[in-house]
């Protein structure tokens, strides 16, 4: 439908500062973007159709920066152990089963259910090295409705033999996925992934690269998650003043639209050249405490202008659900102010919501917002059951749902104006 009238409690965050609320308000859809939210409805709208949810909010869809589809069996597994033993343990056996299309179908069906349950329209996800499973996994996005960037897995070194890539293929393959997927949807596309920089050679950054600037296409991988990581990089890549410095060098750093996960050990210098090149901060903090990475310092680089957004970073992190990754995003900032830095005053919850829709959305475009122009990914949502003994400013009803809400709150949820039904 290309002109849609919604009728609610509308908030959202234009900016992390505060929460912007329009109560019992009219936001006027048109070809899947928002034109305006108005008190009283113009008359030039009186004949678009109308959806009345009025007493219920309607909020911008979540988005998730940072997730690995191929780990959904494994959550709740193994989060007893840190980084490196975890991965060696329960990860890489787990992403060597996705040769196996029929095995991959079957996760990756539950994995995307999950995701339109709690409300995550867009998200952006690791798949495994298998090229099959990858294009599989992107089909059963673009049928779903909701949207994603997802990437085939790129590892050469330093991992498993059933996951060591030959380099010259791992190149091959994720050019024939760019090719077949880069104009195959307007809400799912393909996204460049080395797992990290320990298990990407020289020659396979290189040609990742190539292919991420030739075809425009972004880019996603893992930064400074862990002290041992960050000291393995530094022991394979002496030449490099920092971790960093490695992906720039290759073409992998901001020269495409580029996300980093974790980014918890950056100096200032990377700090520094994430801002200049924008590129994005993907903040994972139930994965940090699982994984005894630590607690990334999200003040700071939101401070010195680095674009934030937050991820489930499954299964290192143990819930798909962006508003509990919202509470737990405060929390976290509230540890680090108390016990690292008190110039790095905690996040506020309207900070929270904004990184997990505008501050994530943005890697999409105009996405994660209701202002004039961005899409309308829309969450509807009764709070009915959370408030109901005071009555509560919609500010208040919001705070309510991020830390006590949960799917069972989410009534329905839209993606560029669309409505998207429960996915088969």
């Amino acid at each position: 439908m290309s002109k849609i009238i919604f009728k609610g409690d509308i908030v959202f965050t234009p900016t992390k500062d505060k929460f912007q609320v329009h109560k019992n308000s009219y936001l006027v859809v048109e070809e899947g973007k928002v034109t305006g939210i108005y008190g009283e409805l113009k008359k030039e709208y009186k004949d678009y159709p109308l959806r009345d949810f009025t007493h219920k909010m309607i909020i911008p869809g979540f988005v998730d920066l940072h997730l690995h589809a191929p780990q959904y069996p494994n959550r709740g597994l193994g989060l007893d152990k840190e980084l490196i033993p975890w991965l060696e343990t329960y990860t890489f056996p787990e992403e060597s089963k996705y040769k196996d299309k029929d095995y991959a179908k079957k996760v990756y069906s539950r994995l995307i259910k999950e995701l339109w349950k709690v409300g995550t329209t867009r998200a952006v996800v690791f798949s495994s090295i298998h090229k099959e499973s990858t294009k599989l996994l992107m089909d059963m996005f673009i049928e779903s409705g909701l949207g994603a960037y997802i990437g085939k897995v790129n590892m050469d070194r330093n991992t498993t033999l059933n996951l060591m890539e030959n380099t010259e293929k791992s190149i091959v393959e994720t050019e024939e996925i760019i090719l077949e997927y880069r104009d195959k949807s307007p809400l799912v596309k393909p996204i460049i992934t080395p797992r990290f920089v320990p298990t990407c050679t020289v020659k396979l950054m290189e040609g990742l690269g190539e292919l991420a600037t030739t075809y425009g296409i972004p880019v996603q991988s893992h930064l400074s998650e862990n002290t041992s990581e960050v000291k393995w990089v530094g022991e394979l890549h002496p030449e490099f003043s920092n971790y960093a410095s490695v992906y720039n060098e290759y073409k992998l750093f901001g020269q495409t639209n580029t996300i980093m996960a974790h980014c918890i050990y950056n100096t200032d210098e990377e700090i520094k050249l994430m801002a200049n090149n924008g590129v994005f901060a993907a903040h994972c903090p139930y994965s940090n405490f699982n994984l005894s990475s630590g607690i990334m310092a999200v003040r700071k680089f939101l401070d010195k202008g680095v674009p934030v957004g937050l991820g489930s970073d499954i299964s290192g992190g143990n819930s798909l659900s962006i508003s509990n990754i919202m509470a737990a995003t405060v929390q976290a900032s509230k540890i680090k102010w108390l016990e690292t830095d008190k110039a790095l005053q905690p996040l506020s919850s309207s900070e929270a919501f904004f990184l997990g829709t505008k501050g994530g959305g943005s890697f999409f475009g105009k996405v994660g917002s209701f202002e004039e122009g961005y899409d309308f990914d829309a969450l509807i949502v009764d709070d009915g059951n959370l408030g109901d003994i005071d009555e509560l400013s919609l500010e208040e009803r919001i705070q309510k749902f991020i830390y006590i809400g949960d799917d069972r709150n989410i009534i329905e949820r839209y993606v560029h104006g669309k409505k998207v039904e429960e996915p088969k």
